[in-house]
C-alpha cells in the first residue's frame, strides 16, 4: 500500500467521522459509519507510516 492510497482512505475515514455525508438510512441500519470511518484512519496511518519506511530502505547509500 501506497502513500496515495493511504491519504484516499484517510479523507474516506475522516468523511465519515465527521458526517460530511449524508449515508441513506439502508447503509446505517447495517453499517456504523463511525467505526469504519476510525477503521479507515487506522488502516490509513499504518499504511503511511509502512510506505515511508519502506521508501527510507530503498534510498542508496553513500
Amino acid at each position: 500500500m501506497g502513500i496515495g492510497i493511504s491519504v484516499v482512505l484517510l479523507i474516506i475515514g475522516l468523511v465519515l467521522l465527521t458526517h460530511a455525508v449524508d449515508l441513506p438510512t439502508s447503509v446505517t441500519d447495517h453499517v456504523a459509519a463511525d467505526t469504519v470511518g476510525w477503521i479507515c484512519v487506522i488502516v490509513a496511518i499504518i499504511g503511511f507510516a509502512v510506505a515511508l519506511l519502506a521508501g527510507r530502505n530503498r534510498e542508496p547509500r553513500a
